[in-house]
């Protein structure tokens, strides 16, 4: 894995939420486009995988890839990165702060278990770890810098309290020690991130309605790259419609306000339940991308998801066989829905002027 940072000139301003989202934008589309990475002499390394991360002061990204050695791995990512920033022009200024290559750990002990010959390591764990105990300590390479991530776990813990629907024992942290399943620092980094998420998903529905707009008329038919409906269930894809978007942009915005509201709060729709989806994700990811996902975090997150009626954590979702329209339908009478988005009449909705 190659973790790369990047960032605007200096000197300017921190980025607001739709400008760090304009960026993500951006780059996804760059990458999206690219199955593979160009090293030295035209060796080709597989792209498996990457994550991109915006926060005020730039762009953390991490690339996923299968290199022969590390510095091709470093090199070829460096080089296309530049490569991205240059040819993007909004991004032509920016820099890349930090490149630098993470091993995986699994293919690591494979080599080394494999190795031979005086210099090798000792096959016993213990013997390798005292070893390193005497060893001269050196950074680990692609690590955040321990002030960045300090920094994000006070903006995480600051926001948690926002979460008013779901206080910190939905998290697993109660005030009677014997009850509690993770640390108080855990829960509100949790909850933070999923605080922080709410701005993330809102923005990204914008932004995925902006591109439907201009390049519908349906997911299925658009050759846009999407930051969210791209990730929606793709046998109702051709159902993924502007009117469509639109109903689920009210969802998450009447979604996300109950969740700020002190009041308990449950899904009431299908569309509901795929938007927490999201946004527990996207609380997992911004916590990964900022060193904080350790273990107690991730259970404070299961935590959630459990203190929630539905099926959040189910591989499979029952969103059943009528279509995707039928999302927005109450499960119950006493369930809200906002009424723009459980009106499915599309003329209706459209006005007098689209007749």
């Amino acid at each position: 894995m190659v973790t790369v940072a990047m960032a605007p000139p200096k000197g300017a301003p921190e980025l607001d939420a739709l400008q760090r989202e304009g960026v993500v934008f951006l780059l996804r589309k760059g990458f999206d486009s690219l199955e593979a990475i160009e090293g030295p002499d035209g060796m080709e390394i597989e792209l498996m995988d990457d994550v991109i991360a915006a926060h005020p002061g730039g762009v953390l990204l991490k690339l996923f890839v299968d290199a022969p050695a590390l510095e091709f791995a470093e090199d070829a990512a460096r080089e296309v990165v530049a490569e991205l920033l240059e040819r993007t022009e909004p991004l032509a200024d920016w820099q890349i702060t930090r490149c630098a290559v993470e091993l995986n750990s699994e293919l690591l002990q494979e080599s080394l278990d494999a190795a031979d010959g005086p210099d090798a390591p000792p096959s016993d764990p213990a013997e390798r770890a005292r070893r390193h105990r005497v060893a001269e300590p050196a950074p680990a390479p692609g690590r955040l810098d321990p002030a960045e991530v300090e920094a994000m776990r006070s903006r995480l813990r600051a926001l948690a309290p926002l979460l008013a629907a779901f206080p910190l024992d939905c998290f697993g942290y109660f005030d009677d020690p014997e009850q509690r399943t993770v640390g108080r620092e855990a829960a509100e980094v949790a909850a933070g991130a999923l605080v922080l998420a709410i701005d993330l998903l809102v923005d990204e529905l914008f932004t995925d309605l902006a591109s439907l707009e201009d390049d519908g008329p349906t997911v299925a038919e658009s050759d846009a790259t999407f930051m969210l409906l791209d990730d929606l269930p793709p046998q109702f894809a051709d159902e993924y419609t502007v009117l469509f978007a639109r109903r689920l942009t009210v969802t998450a915005v009447t979604l996300t306000a109950r969740l700020t509201q002190p009041h308990p709060t449950r899904p009431t729709c299908i569309a509901e339940e795929l938007l927490l989806r999201f946004l527990l994700t996207q609380a997992e990811v911004t916590a990964d991308l900022y060193d904080l996902l350790t273990e107690d975090v991730g259970a404070a997150l299961e935590a959630f998801a459990d203190s929630i009626e539905g099926d959040l954590t189910e591989d499979d979702l029952d969103i059943g066989p009528t279509g995707a329209g039928d999302w927005f339908t109450p499960y119950d009478d006493e369930d809200f829905v906002h009424p723009y988005a459980a009106n499915d009449d599309e003329e209706s909705m459209q006005g007098p002027s689209a007749r």
